[in-house]
């Protein structure tokens, strides 16, 4: 009765934990929720108000599939702006989300057999739409003693014949591991090497901490800007999610065969939701530079928090707002607990926080912890863990 298809996929497990936690709130249970996805600041007050005048003004019918004209102007302004790189309109697509964005991607370019390389710790989605797509994802570990990065020799090693592309997080999730300019550039000549097209997911790309900049990997020449689908959106830093508006910028054939996709599934963007987004690129950089730091502060106090925990050992994020602690050492220690799925359960279940395992993201004995999370939440929920795995 189902196909096939989705038979070989499952759900998104962070989603299935955002809605686990959601469930015990419902019912009145006190549950921190370290499993979210999404920052826990509303959206900039200009840009509700450009959504209500777009109501006001009864901008609420379809615009044309790629999105409006203002929008994609305003988000090649801001490629140009931020990366120096040179967009016409046109090879642009606005999409509902970066999640499609990246499915509509993986449908164009992905052929049944293909290999897609995947660097794992990864997001749970990337390898379910590889799969969906009909390709093969192929994993290459990143260890966290190299801050969860890919190595180079080790993606030279992960290419064969039939090797199509390589998905790119930068900043990751879960790790949130980032990229020099110089780390990136080995990087790339391996890709342009071997013809590989290279899907850059920079949807965390103005979460970024200590002083850091962002290099895109479209920025390293003009063969690997051809061979890259640039991929962002507005959920995560503008804390947009529930608006859904991502977009893509990439050479015009990949614009066109996703456009078609688009056409034939979600059609345009919410009318209301693209004028709000035009507002969000012009005019929020200030707004975003406060949350960014108020995220490295969270960061640093859930980094030294878990520092304090025997047997768990945590690398420092460099963006995005997630944590992936190796616990390893402390499953060693604890009776009746085997791996990360069992933590978070017992976690969730006695001390009523709400974290992913590892395992969702490839990563065994490991948990992802969203510190998209007051200061104060984030003490209360581990002293909460604590209290717990003192208990034993």
């Amino acid at each position: 009765m189902i196909s096939d298809r989705v038979k070989q996929i499952g759900m998104s497990p962070t989603l299935r934990i955002s809605a686990l936690a959601g469930e015990l709130k419902r019912q009145g249970q006190d549950v921190l929720d370290f499993s979210a996805g999404q920052p826990d600041f509303p959206t900039p007050e200009g840009v509700k108000r450009a959504g209500v005048r777009a109501i006001e003004n009864n901008h609420t019918r379809y615009t044309a599939n790629n999105g409006m004209q203002e929008l994609r102007e305003a988000i090649v302004a801001r490629i140009r702006r931020d990366h120096d790189l040179h967009y016409d309109p046109d090879q642009v697509l606005v999409s509902p989300g970066a999640k499609a964005s990246l499915y509509f991607a993986c449908m164009t370019l992905i052929e049944p057999g293909d290999e897609v390389i995947v660097p794992s710790p990864y997001w749970v989605t990337y390898p379910e739409q590889v799969r969906l797509a009909g390709g093969t994802p192929v994993f290459v570990p990143c260890r966290g003693e190299d801050g969860f990065r890919l190595d180079p020799s080790r993606l030279a090693a992960a290419i064969t014949s039939r090797t199509k592309a390589l998905i790119l997080n930068d900043p990751s999730n879960p790790t949130g591991a980032s990229y020099s300019e110089e780390q990136l550039r080995p990087l790339a000549e391996i890709c342009d090497r071997h013809g590989l097209w290279i899907v850059s997911d920079e949807i965390y790309s103005r979460l970024l901490y200590d002083g850091r900049r962002f290099v895109s990997i479209a920025t390293l020449g003009d063969s690997i800007r051809e061979r890259t689908v640039m991929i962002n959106g507005l959920s995560k830093a503008w804390s947009m999610t529930g608006w859904r508006v991502g977009w893509t910028a990439a050479a015009q054939p990949v614009i066109d065969g996703m456009g078609k996709l688009q056409s034939h599934s979600t059609s345009s963007v919410t009318t209301i939701s693209q004028f709000a987004s035009v507002e969000a690129l012009n005019h929020c950089d200030e707004e975003i530079a406060r949350r960014v730091e108020a995220f490295q502060q969270r960061r640093d106090r859930i980094v030294a928090r878990l520092r304090r925990i025997g047997g768990v050992c945590c690398t420092v994020p460099e963006g995005a707002f997630y944590v992936l602690p190796d616990c390893s050492g402390l499953l060693k220690r604890m009776d009746g607990v085997a791996n990360g799925v069992e933590l978070a359960e017992l976690l969730l279940e006695r001390a009523r926080v709400a974290v992913v395992p590892g395992e969702a993201f490839g990563a065994a004995n490991h948990l992802r912890l969203s510190y998209a999370v007051s200061l104060e939440g984030i003490d209360e929920g581990m002293d909460r863990i604590e209290r717990v795995l003192e208990q034993g």
